[in-house]
């Protein structure tokens, strides 16, 4: 169970890492002018391949969670109420991730109207949420 839980914390900081940065890129991305189409090509180029990378990331660290909770059972039974909480966060975190691979389609379409300071903001959800995960995992308050 301990290497699957290492592999599974990996993974997870490792798909973080990309949540982290992708927003990053979308910063850069809604400041570029009009007419520096090779500084947005590169910023696309890097937002894409980090977008895929990303998403690969995310599947062990899903399914490493997943066979923590149900094969070795982790989370089960009474008192407990803090791996339902995670698992929500969970789920907040994935729909983030879908939402930046939504973001990336815009800039890839030109149909961005976000500014780049709406882009600081949402960078800060990724890192939010890590803490909560964190201190759920860590504290398991309830």
């Amino acid at each position: 169970m301990l290497w699957v839980k290492s592999f599974h914390i990996v993974f997870v900081t490792s798909w973080f890492a990309g949540l982290f940065y992708l927003p990053r890129i979308f910063v850069n991305l809604a400041m570029v002018p009009p007419e520096s189409v090779a500084e947005r090509e590169r910023l696309l180029l890097m937002a894409r391949k980090l977008m895929r990378f990303t998403t690969m990331l995310a599947v062990p660290a899903l399914g490493l969670g997943l066979w923590l909770w149900l094969g070795y059972g982790i989370g089960r039974g009474e008192g407990n109420g803090w791996l339902h909480a995670k698992l929500a966060v969970v789920l907040l975190i994935l729909g983030y991730h879908h939402a930046c691979g939504v973001m990336l389609r815009q800039f890839l379409r030109g149909t961005n109207r976000r500014d780049h300071r709406w882009f600081r903001w949402f960078n800060e959800a990724p890192v939010v949420m890590l803490v909560i995960v964190v201190l759920l995992v860590v504290v398991k308050p309830f």
